[in-house]
């Protein structure tokens, strides 16, 4: 008798929530697709029209738009999930109206908690507007030298001489000499 009236609302809850929750999970997904190859096909348009993001060089441009390309879309995915999460929640009977207005008060606070990570996440977009290196470029920061192996909002990733990885914070980047370009 229990075990038939959990199944029964169980069945009933995901018929009237469940399907919604589906919904919003699935639209999440389209539009994070359809973002991504927005972004990318803007970007091949650019380089296209031959209008530049900077002062590079051509053999340069298409690692730029490759990072650009990845930063941006990041940063959109996550929106768009976070949205996604933000819609579905209310489904399991949270109220998201105290929720967020708590999120405001604790983004403060993580604001002031945070602060060296948003120096970083400052920092890397400063770097990639200013198209300062690339993906795949010899460079020389924070006293290391090596060869971009990847680059994001917070971090930049160097490979030296000797194969090691390096995990540079964007915030601990003062100076960046690049060798790639002359």
């Amino acid at each position: 008798m229990i075990l038939e009236n959990f199944l029964e609302d169980l069945i009933s809850w995901a018929i009237s929530h469940g399907i919604k929750i589906l919904g919003i999970l699935i639209a999440a997904s389209i539009v994070s697709r359809l973002v991504k190859s927005f972004i990318s096909r803007f970007l091949k348009n650019l380089a296209k029209n031959g209008i530049k993001l900077g002062k590079a060089e051509s053999k340069f441009e298409e690692k730029r738009l490759e990072t650009l390309e990845k930063v941006s879309f990041a940063f959109l995915k996550t929106i768009i999930w976070l949205i996604a999460l933000i819609t579905i929640l209310p489904e399991f009977g949270i109220e998201i109206t105290p929720l967020l207005a708590g999120l405001g008060v604790g983004g403060l606070a993580l604001g002031f908690g945070a602060r060296s990570l948003i120096q970083d996440y400052l920092s890397g977009l400063f770097i990639l507007l200013e198209d300062q290196y690339r993906v795949g470029e010899e460079i020389e920061i924070a006293g290391t030298k090596g060869k971009i192996e990847d680059f994001n909002l917070r971090i930049t990733i160097l490979r030296d001489s000797e194969n090691t990885l390096h995990y540079i914070p964007n915030s601990q980047i003062k100076k960046a000499s690049n060798f790639s370009r002359k």
